[in-house]
């Protein structure tokens, strides 16, 4: 039985110099990226005329090919720019994701070891309506843990760290749960499976601190950095579950959704915060306030 391999909605993808509507065939069967997963994404988001960090997530994928040993082809400035050609193509009231991506498409001396002059190029982008913020997600804590970086490449958003995630997300759906706290090696929460997590106590904001398992992200950096210039005391910690137990407020940070708040972990039902609102009008406030790019 055929898959349809139509995308399920509007989508631009530039490569090769061109510009290809729909799902276009990018990579082969004996394509490096397809069988040995030599990939590498970004992932920044368009709204409201406007796309945050859009310059910071054009760096970040540069960075994330050389750490998995792709040459990167194209400069971040020019990836910029073919963003902004490339969101004309849309309706301009949908929000956007935007996702360039390297990948390898031939072995060097070894099967399996990429060869860093086959590497290619392509920046996708794709309607994505943003969710407004106030419809909360319930985690649980998986059973499955944050690999470290003497494992996998966990300084690169690299595709073959994602199939993990999927299992992380699958399993807490199979309990009822939207996402799930992961911890690393150590026990300690890293992350969800798809997002930044913080925390909040007497309010003071804690978030995991950085140690190598997760990719500490972009808008976890800039909702941070905001809410310390707002007065507030933000703490990266390393946290366990029971801190995550006792915490007055939940709320994740990501690229797709940006700020949301957590009203259910396990059995405890929470409150989408005041702190929780405010990071979020931060967030959003510095975003419109940055204007068209």
């Amino acid at each position: 039985m055929a898959v349809d391999t139509s995308p399920r909605s509007t989508t631009w993808t530039y490569v090769d110099g061109e510009w290809l509507s729909g799902n276009p065939p990018l990579i082969g069967p004996t394509s490096h990226a397809m069988w040995l997963g030599s990939t590498v994404f970004d992932g920044a988001r368009w709204f409201d005329g406007i796309a945050p960090d859009l310059d910071l997530h054009c760096q970040r994928v540069n960075r994330s090919a050389e750490a998995l040993g792709l040459k990167p082809t194209m400069a971040a400035e020019e990836i910029e720019a073919l963003t902004w050609e490339g969101v004309k193509k849309f309706d301009g009231r949908t929000a956007i994701y935007v996702k360039p991506m390297y990948w390898g498409e031939h072995g060097s001396w070894s099967v399996v070891a990429v060869d860093p002059e086959s590497t290619r190029f392509a920046l996708c982008l794709f309607e994505a309506p943003m969710n407004n913020g106030h419809a909360g997600s319930s985690l649980t804590l998986s059973p499955f843990r944050r690999p470290t970086i003497e494992c996998m490449p966990t300084d690169a958003k690299a595709g073959c760290l994602y199939p993990n995630n999927a299992r992380i997300l699958q399993e807490a759906r199979s309990r009822g749960f939207d996402n799930a706290l992961v911890r690393d090696m150590l026990g300690n929460i890293a992350e969800t499976g798809s997002s930044n997590i913080f925390m909040v106590k007497a309010g003071v904001v804690f978030t995991p601190a950085a140690n190598k398992t997760f990719l500490a992200g972009i808008t976890r950096a800039r909702v941070t950095g905001l809410l310390r210039e707002a007065g507030f005391e933000v703490i990266e910690a390393t946290l366990t579950m029971a801190d995550f137990e006792a915490a007055d407020e939940i709320f994740t940070t990501g690229n797709y959704s940006k700020v949301l708040p957590v009203i259910r972990l396990d059995e405890r039902n929470l409150e989408a915060g005041p702190i929780t609102a405010k990071a979020r009008d931060l967030y959003m406030d510095w975003a419109h306030s940055s204007g068209d790019l």
